[in-house]
């Protein structure tokens, strides 16, 4: 349960390589340093066709996160992805660490050395939330775990922060939204791109209309190492004595113990959502942020298991379609979505919108947009055309498209994070803590949250049965396979 090795972060959050790739690259540590590496002549204007570039403003500071109050936090599950939200949400001003629950005794100790001696630790969850003093939960367990712990945390009076994908099975997504609602509490799911500087640019871009209309979307989170396909260490004391293998299983199959079910659980799907609810998550959070959009509404997935044949049921290769239907938000485009475990090309991240007019391309610190209009002039094929045919119909062509100069920009233009950005995960904590302390909407409730991971888990149905699977982005329901 309280297990979350996702990846592993230093005590600064500013890189984390722990799943052995660029990851993110680590989008943590160049959003500092990344921008810098840009030279100062690139950031004005170029000849016109050159590519230019330009660093990315912080459109906002962060006065009202002050600490006009402490808030005193808990971490449910102190795996890698847990140490690490921890780390960056302590960033924030005002916010206090006093409390650490696990199944596995090693992080519970892991977790006094990183947070002090004083820290109070627990194999039982309930125990944190039946606590007065504490304000915020960080729910970063195992995916089965998702919904039961943040329901019974919100019905304790905790605002929660909870780990994508925000639940195992879309049923439970209608009840965290639900509990969310009844109880008032700000419940926030931890995709980070919603927050990202980059995603926000890109948003603003496509509204302005900079790629015309959007028709096709692709996007690819690929990794090659041995922690990039979860293969994650397993501590040499691991035993049924050090961890609690019974509560771990919870609403899972009842299984003898087996420390590659407990720390290595994204391999399969009784506790977690493979790809899809890994990475897929990640990336329709980015689409949906920078479009508006609802989701989709038929998804087919394929795959197979090329390299990892270490005992998982889940897929180490999975491309997914996924169709989007026309709204009020955005015109009807279509996604592919790819992520490739063993990725011998050395792992690529990159969500790419294409309109009409150009394209924009998301990376781990920058944003490219490629601007390429259709020429007012459709132009001629006229070669085979007889003499006298081909002389009308450059006439009458060159009457309706008369050959006037124009000012050209551009073709490719480049945008940066700027020095002092502290990453999307600094940014996702801050809006959190606002939204409680305003008591405001934040920026990726439950229902942004089953919107985002409901479809993936449609891939995964569609992968394993073979089928076309339809979802209601508006009632956020799964349909029959077809």
């Amino acid at each position: 349960m309280e297990n979350s090795d996702k990846q592993s972060t230093n005590p600064n959050n500013l890189s984390t390589n722990a799943r052995g790739e660029a990851t993110r690259r680590s989008f943590l540590k160049t959003l500092g340093v990344g921008a810098a590496a840009v030279p100062a002549a690139l950031t004005g204007a170029n000849a016109a066709g050159a590519p230019t570039t330009q660093y990315l403003n912080l459109v906002k500071n962060h006065a009202s996160t002050a600490a006009n109050s402490k808030m005193r936090l808990a971490l449910i599950g102190t795996g890698g992805m847990g140490i690490g939200d921890t780390q960056t949400a302590l960033m924030v001003d005002g916010i206090e660490m006093v409390a650490a629950c696990d199944l596995y005794d090693g992080r519970l100790r892991r977790a006094k050395e990183l947070w002090g001696t004083g820290l109070t630790t627990t194999r039982d969850y309930r125990e944190l939330i039946d606590r007065s003093d504490i304000d915020v939960v960080i729910n970063a367990t195992t995916d089965h775990w998702h919904e039961k712990i943040s329901t019974d945390a919100m019905r304790k009076g905790k605002h929660v922060y909870c780990e994508k994908p925000m639940v195992q099975k879309v049923e439970d997504g209608h009840t965290l939204i639900k509990v969310a609602k009844e109880t008032g509490k700000i419940f926030q799911v931890g995709s980070q791109f919603a927050s990202s500087i980059i995603v926000s640019k890109a948003k603003e871009l496509l509204k302005a209309g900079d790629i015309g209309e959007l028709v096709f979307v692709e996007a690819q989170y690929d990794r090659h190492s041995a922690l990039g396909a979860w293969q994650y260490s397993i501590p040499p004391d691991a035993s049924p004595q050090t961890v609690d293998w019974d509560t771990y299983l919870g609403s899972a199959p009842k299984r003898p113990w087996d420390p590659l079910r407990f720390f290595r659980w994204r391999n399969y799907q009784d506790y977690g959502t493979g790809i899809a609810g890994d990475l897929y998550v990640h990336l329709l959070t980015t689409l949906h942020t920078i479009t508006g959009s609802l989701g989709p509404t038929r998804v087919y997935s394929s795959g197979g298991t090329r390299y990892w044949k270490d005992g998982r049921d889940v897929p180490d290769i999975q491309l997914s379609i996924y169709d989007y239907p026309k709204t009020a938000e955005h015109p009807e485009f279509n996604l592919t979505t790819r992520s490739n475990f063993v990725d011998g090309g050395g792992g690529n991240y990159l969500v790419r919108l294409v309109g009409t007019e150009g394209d924009l391309s998301i990376g781990w610190d920058s944003l490219t947009v490629r601007k390429n209009k259709f020429p007012k002039a459709p132009g001629m094929s006229v070669d085979n055309f007889p003499k006298d045919q081909k002389e009308l119909f450059v006439a009458e062509y060159n009457k309706m498209y008369p050959n006037r100069p124009e000012m050209e920009g551009p073709k490719e233009f480049k945008y940066m994070v700027p020095k002092d950005y502290k990453g999307d995960r600094y940014e996702h904590f801050v809006n959190f803590f606002d939204s409680i302390r305003s008591n405001k909407p934040n920026i990726e409730d439950a229902t942004f949250g089953l919107r985002a991971c409901g479809p993936t888990q449609c891939g995964n149905i569609s992968y394993f049965q073979k089928k076309i699977v339809t979802w209601d982005p508006v009632r956020m329901k799964i349909g029959n396979p077809v």
